[in-house]
C-alpha cells in the first residue's frame, strides 16, 4: 500500500506532549500504526514521553538534534536512526539551525 505523506496536509501540534514550540506533520494513522513526516525548527522539541503500548523508530532525513532516552543523550543527525521500544521514554529536540526533518513510525503492540 502506498502512503503519499508529501500530498497530506499538514497538522501543527503546538506543545506535543508538552514540548517547546510545534512540530508540524504529514500523519497517516489506521488505528494499529502511526506513520509521519515531522518538521521540529530549530529550539522546538517533543516533550518527554512513555511508551506504554507502542514502540517508535524515527529517521532523521535533514538537520541536527539530539534524544533524551531513558535519561541519557543522544546526538542525532542525517542519516541516523533512533529506536524507542515499548515501556521506554524519550523526547527529541532541535539543537540545530535549520529544521529538524524526520520520519517517525509507531506501532502499536
Amino acid at each position: 500500500m502506498k502512503i503519499e505523506l508529501e500530498k497530506m496536509n499538514d497538522t501543527v501540534l503546538p506543545s506535543f506532549y508538552g514540548g517547546d514550540g510545534e512540530m508540524v506533520a504529514k500523519i497517516y494513522k489506521d488505528g494499529k500504526n502511526k506513520i509521519l513526516k515531522g518538521k521540529l525548527a530549530p529550539g522546538c522539541n517533543i516533550g518527554l514521553h512513555r511508551h506504554e503500548t507502542s514502540s517508535e523508530i524515527i529517521f532523521i532525513l535533514s538537520g541536527e538534534g539530539r534524544m533524551l532516552f531513558n535519561g541519557k543523550t543522544e546526538p542525532l543527525t542525517a542519516g541516523e536512526c533512533h529506536y524507542c521500544p515499548q515501556g521506554s521514554e524519550h523526547s527529541l529536540r532541535n539543537d540545530g539551525e535549520a529544521d529538524l526533518i524526520f520520519y517517525a513510525v509507531v506501532p502499536e503492540h
